[in-house]
Formats: structure tokens, C-alpha cells, sequence
């Protein structure tokens, strides 16, 4: 733990110090659900800065990721929680997560997993179309997903996600320092039972009208509808093929078409229902088992993280850690690391694409220019005769 003039740092992982983050961080021993994936130190194919955005990223698809790390144990009662943490999705993900969870310090790493018990598991989520930020909290022994939609970005740069939960049990998402997302804990959640339930004993009226639509009384059927006329008839433009055989193809028979003069059975039409009054609800009555918990967003024994992710495409990078208890101090490392350089990271990443295109527009000519060598050649080989 160490102290700014902002607030305290409890925890901080720039991965900049070469390979020292390998005793920090432990691979657990024991995995139930399959072979990890090896995550190795690099800054990504495109960055501004190497040192800066030197972090973990993920090397081999179709595979679990685990790492943990501990730190000095502290309780955030009283006081702001910060999480934040970037992630480059370089491969443009199309399945897979990007979260840290926030650890009691009593988690065994040797058995880390995704069933292990957690506080808080945060960051962007991506499946197909399905892009979103997951804030899940633990609450009495049972995780509880937030009940909005965070959308997460999509590209292949890098991002900032930052979740603050206060004393007061409000909370707020940043995704590149702009607040996606601010509530209450008590609401975006279902923490506790609802303060109200519908009355058990409430019974509809009888006289209560919930059909949005009648058939209009005034509606009459045609003199001329005729339902009683068959739906198909025997084509009478058919002839019987020349080759028809009826020793062996049975008694020839007209083939059956549509009639144009059948009708369905006739029903008057529709109108709105002028006694309609909507769908009955039953009355809302306070909840007897109702509660209220103003401890919702502490947790007393914070000490670790851990990282479990599944990614069916490799090559996304973890880097920027912090927890905290002030957001002033979030804000002044997300100027530092992030802010500060998002365009050089643009213009490194078109400057990696363009030279990857014109690498491989210099191999299509080559491989054309080969082609036509290759038919010249054979062409001189059999004398001029191809």
C-alpha cells in the first residue's frame, strides 16, 4: 500500500519492469476446466509508447486464463472504491472477456478458478453483437449482475474502464474517462427484496375488461361469400401424359390447383374495444420481508485480484491496474498512461495497417509477376506451343 496527495493506493500493476511481474502474479496449480493459456509481456503489434503500454497479453486461442496476485489485506468501510484497468482487444475480439475480480485475501491461488468466491468482477464482455461492461458484485454469498446495459467498445484500440462505488451507495462506470453508467447500488441491483409486491389476496373484478379488440357488431357478411366452396379443385387445363401407363401407373387423375373462387370462413373484422382498460395489475403492498442494508458497498477484507478470462481468438492485453480510494487519483493516472497517449496510438495503429497492406498488395504482385514467369517459361519450354 502507498500513499498519494490524492488518497491511498492499494494496489497498482503497470507491467513495465520486465519480467518481475511473474513473482507478483501466481499461475494457479490446479485448473478444473482444461489447459491455461500462457500470457506473455508485449506492448501489441501497433503502440505509442513501449514502456507505457508494455502488459500481459493473451498468446494462444481457444483457451482459460488465470492469474491471481495479492497485496495487503484493507477494508473500503467509509471510504470510495476505485477499480480501473485497460485492455486492448488487438485481435478484435469476437467472444471472449476482459475483467479483473476484486479478491477476499483469504482466496487460495492454488485453486483459483471461475467458481471461486469474489467481491467484484468487472470489465467488458464480448459474445457475437453482444458488447457490454459486467459489473458484478457478491452480496451475501450470491453474485449479482447489474441490471443496465454498459455498452463496451468494439475496435481494436485501447481502453479504460474504471468503476467507483462510494460510501453512499452510489456508483459510477467510465469507459475513457466518460461516465457510462451512475445509479444506486439498491436500485441497479437486487440486493435486497423489493419494497413493495403485488397484493396476494387482490382478485380482478369481474366486470374488468382486458381485450384490446372486439369484432365489430356492425360488420356483416357479404351475399356472395360462399365458405362452402372447396380450397382446391381439379385442374382442367391437364392432360394426361402420352406415356401414362394405368396397368402400372394406376387411373390417371386431373391434379388438384387452387381455387380462385374459394373464401375462408367468414369472421367480422376487428375494432378497438371502447371498454378496454388495459391488463389488470394487482395492487402494489409494502413487502413484508423488506429490508434495507446501508453496507451494501463495503467489503472488509479486500487482498487480491485475479484475472479468468476464456478467449476463443487470442491476443488481447491486460495493463494499468489500479485500486484506490480516491478517483482524483484514477483521473491522474488515466492523463498519464491513457489520455495523453490515445492519438499517438491511433496513428501507430494506421501506420500498422497500411504498411500490413501494402506488404501484402507487394506479395500479390510478386506472386502475379511469378505467375506470368511461370506461363512465359512454359511457354518457351514447349517451343511456343502452349
Amino acid at each position: 500500500m502507498c500513499s498519494s496527495s490524492w488518497g491511498k493506493v492499494y494496489f497498482e500493476e503497470r507491467f513495465n519492469d520486465g519480467n518481475k511481474w511473474e513473482k507478483r502474479w501466481k499461475v494457479p496449480s490446479k485448473y478444473e476446466k482444461g489447459t491455461l493459456g500462457k500470457f506473455v509481456l508485449s506492448p501489441g503489434k501497433w503502440h505509442a509508447d513501449e514502456k507505457e503500454n508494455m502488459g500481459l497479453q493473451t498468446s494462444e486461442d481457444a483457451r482459460f486464463y488465470a492469474l491471481t496476485t495479492k497485496f495487503t489485506s484493507f477494508s473500503n468501510k467509509n471510504k470510495p472504491l476505485v477499480m480501473q484497468f485497460s485492455i486492448k482487444h488487438e485481435q478484435t475480439i469476437d467472444c471472449g472477456g476482459g475483467y479483473l475480480k476484486l479478491l477476499p485475501a483469504n482466496t487460495d491461488q492454488t485453486s483459483f478458478n471461475g467458481d471461486a468466491p469474489y467481491y467484484i468482477m468487472f470489465g467488458p464482455d464480448h459474445c457475437g453483437n453482444k458488447r457490454q461492461v459486467h459489473v458484478i458484485i457478491n452480496y451475501k454469498d450470491k453474485n449479482h449482475m447489474i441490471k443496465k446495459h454498459i455498452p463496451a467498445p468494439a475496435d481494436d484500440l485501447t481502453h479504460l474502464y474504471t468503476l467507483v462505488i462510494r460510501p453512499d451507495q452510489t456508483y459510477s462506470v467510465f469507459v475513457d474517462g466518460e461516465e457510462e453508467a451512475k445509479g444506486s447500488l439498491t436500485e441497479d441491483w437486487s440486493f435486497l427484496p423489493p419494497k413493495t409486491i403485488p397484493d396476494p389476496d387482490a382478485k380482478k373484478p369481474a366486470d374488468w375488461v382486458d381485450e384490446r379488440e372486439i369484432e365489430d357488431p356492425e360488420d356483416k357478411k357479404p351475399e356472395d361469400w360462399d365458405e362452402d366452396l372447396p380450397r382446391e379443385i381439379p385442374d382442367e387445363n391437364a392432360e394426361q401424359p402420352s406415356d401414362w401407363d394405368e396397368e402400372m401407373d394406376g387411373k390417371w387423375k386431373r391434379p388438384l390447383i387452387e381455387n380462385p373462387n374459394w373464401k375462408p370462413k367468414w369472421k367480422p373484422r376487428k375494432i378497438k374495444n371502447p371498454a378496454y382498460k388495459g391488463p389488470w395489475a394487482a395492487p402494489q403492498i409494502p413487502n413484508p420481508e423488506a429490508r434495507s442494508d446501508e453496507t451494501i458497498y463495503q467489503f472488509d477484507n479486500i487482498g487480491g485480484l485475479g484475472i479468468d478470462w476464456w478467449q476463443v481468438k487470442s491476443g488481447s492485453i491486460i495493463d494499468n491496474i489500479l485500486i484506490t480510494d480516491s478517483f482524483e487519483e484514477a483521473e491522474k493516472v488515466a492523463k498519464q498512461v491513457f489520455k495523453d497517449l490515445k492519438e499517438k496510438e491511433v496513428s501507430a495503429r494506421d501506420a500498422f495497417v497500411a504498411a500490413n497492406k501494402k506488404s501484402e498488395d507487394d506479395k500479390s504482385s510478386d506472386q502475379e509477376t511469378k505467375d506470368k514467369k511461370d506461363v512465359k517459361d512454359k511457354f518457351d519450354d514447349d517451343d511456343g506451343e502452349l
